[in-house]
């Protein structure tokens, strides 16, 4: 297994701030489209459907919300389950977080703030915290500090997910770049990604440096992995 490469000087070109909108809405489209056909939505709402259940009324968080899909993708299934939720999504991104506005219009549930996720919220404010596909962008201690973050506000649920680092990955994310999502800034992204991605056991030792107990993990399809804290296990 070769080693995770992050460059903390090098931010992947969609966190940088001279990224244009033009180039900006392109790259949020192609991840909207990797998250739908390739994993992330599948995993995340194999937890959701756990958590959320008719007739709840939930506060959500979405850290590193992108363009607000997973938030939409959530009220959606709220709403066919009749179940209450309010979700705060959280971007340092300002262009990123007015095309989250513009796309969450319909989702009165959603409430998009231009944060700094490492200093965003109040202790204990949320049933359940999500972060997906972020982790990876953050240096070793950063990530550590996103984990205990997720942890502090949240008093019920926590899930984050991310791309797992390994050859699956790293074969499967030039050919999606090559045949598919071919705009370069996704095209060059996604490849950065695949080399900062960490392993699951890095994963997990991450969470354990951060304070998480009695936590889950797990291996999920297309280079997909997470861990997860539960009622009472925090």
């Amino acid at each position: 297994m070769s080693e995770r490469q992050f460059e903390p000087d090098e931010p992947e070109l969609m966190d940088r701030p001279e990224a244009t909108p033009a180039e900006l809405e392109r790259a949020l489209t192609s991840l909207r489209g990797l998250n739908r056909w390739f994993g992330s939505y599948r995993l995340i709402m194999r937890f959701v459907r756990r958590w959320v259940r008719a007739g709840d009324r939930v506060r959500i968080a979405d850290l590193a919300t992108g363009s607000a899909d997973i938030p939409r993708l959530v009220v959606d299934y709220a709403r066919r389950v009749g179940a209450e939720v309010q979700i705060d999504a959280v971007d340092f991104q300002p262009t990123t977080v007015a095309m989250a506005r513009q796309l969450s219009a319909a989702y009165p549930e959603i409430t998009v703030r231009a944060e700094d996720v490492l200093k965003f919220g109040n202790a204990g404010a949320y049933d359940i915290v999500l972060c997906s596909l972020a982790l990876h962008h953050f240096s070793e201690s950063d990530a550590i500090r996103v984990l205990q973050r997720c942890r502090e506000l949240s008093r019920r649920f926590v899930l984050v997910s991310d791309l797992r680092r390994g050859l699956l990955a790293s074969v499967g994310v030039h050919l999606l770049t090559a045949l598919i999502f071919r705009d370069p800034m996704t095209r060059s992204d996604a490849r950065v990604s695949a080399q900062r991605a960490f392993t699951l056991a890095e994963l997990r030792g991450l969470a354990s440096r951060a304070g998480w107990q009695n936590f889950g993990s797990g291996k999920f399809a297309l280079a997909r992995h997470a861990v997860w804290l539960e009622c009472g296990a925090a």
